[in-house]
């Protein structure tokens, strides 16, 4: 086992060095002066000079490089230049808070209603209980996020008046403003999770009930529920946690679309409004802790693979 962790650590932080090296490229190999792309071509020579001193971007390229890392170590993301003139990493705390305390409470909604739908589906398999399910897994796949968004908008809150239309109230300051405000965006981040979550566990629950184990343990006279729960469960649950471990770079920036419709000062709203103003470094900040966020899921995913499987890490052993 610690063997395998170190292997697993090793490879994610090499990973993490290549991340840093495009992340670093991102506004150098723009066409053209970066530091003229993000003043705009109306900025007196004066002022792209000023700019391409303070972003380092007259020295060496490896020399920048050094530089940029220094001050990510220092916790110094670089200042914001076109839009929002503070310091990045002032900013990124605030927004990755907003929308966590999104994101994280529809995966887990997403997780406890995809696994036990999924696998009452499979169970079931043929039954009406079944085709209903397979149905809006479907639909929920489908349908795109911010039509859901516009019809709860429209029906919950415009018609119904039950829900605010918009906007985010942060849980430490009103936890029941933050709840009301909170319902739909969560629904419609939770609804996409959670039909995928439900197709692929009917689909591994289907492949595991039908394997000679599981026919074994029944003819123990194991009840179906301790077979379901204890056995087959358990075997389904190693792919579908790539699944689930995929959906961790969406807790941070996968819900640009569901914040600009309902108002939500997050990380995407925060990196689509950068992107739109040019404002280069915050981009640079963002795309760096998403690629942060994506390897180490999957890092979590694979310390889970191999307490699931204990075949995995042998064969990393090996």
């Amino acid at each position: 086992m610690g063997s395998y962790l170190i292997k697993r650590i090793l490879v994610s932080l090499v990973t993490v060095f290549l991340v840093t090296v495009f992340v670093f490229l991102i506004i150098r190999i723009l066409p053209g002066d970066p530091a003229l792309v993000m003043l705009g071509e109306g900025a007196s020579p004066q002022k792209v000079a000023e700019l391409r001193a303070e972003l380092n971007l007259d020295k060496p390229l490896v020399q920048q490089y050094i530089i940029w890392i220094r001050d990510l170590l220092n916790g110094d993301f670089g200042v914001s230049v076109t839009y929002y003139h503070k310091q990045v990493a002032d900013m990124i705390p605030s927004k990755v808070a907003a929308t966590l305390s999104l994101t994280v409470p529809a995966l887990l909604i997403a997780i406890i209603i995809g696994v036990f739908a999924g696998t009452v589906s499979a169970v079931k398999r043929g039954s009406a209980t079944d085709q209903i399910v397979t149905v809006l897994s479907t639909s929920g796949i489908g349908i795109p996020a911010f039509w859901i968004a516009i019809f709860m908008i429209f029906i919950f809150a415009v018609k119904l008046k039950w829900l605010p239309i918009q906007g985010y109230t942060s849980p430490s300051a009103d936890f029941q403003m933050y709840v009301k405000k909170a319902i739909m965006p969560v629904f419609c981040i939770a609804l996409n999770f959670m039909a995928t979550i439900t197709r692929q566990t009917r689909s591994q629950m289907l492949e595991v009930i039908n394997q000679d184990y599981i026919r074994t343990a029944r003819a123990n006279g194991l009840s179906e529920g301790r077979v379901i729960t204890r056995h087959a469960i358990k075997n389904a649950a190693i792919p579908l946690v790539t699944v689930i471990s995929l959906m961790f770079r969406m807790l941070v920036g996968g819900t640009i679309v569901i914040e600009s419709v309902f108002n939500i000062p997050g990380i995407g709203a925060f990196a689509l409004n950068s992107l739109m103003s040019r404002d280069y470094i915050c981009v640079q900040a963002v795309t760096l802790i998403m690629a942060l966020v994506t390897i180490f899921g999957n890092l979590f995913a694979d310390i889970v693979f191999s307490i699931l499987d204990p075949r995995i890490r042998e064969r990393w052993a090996k």
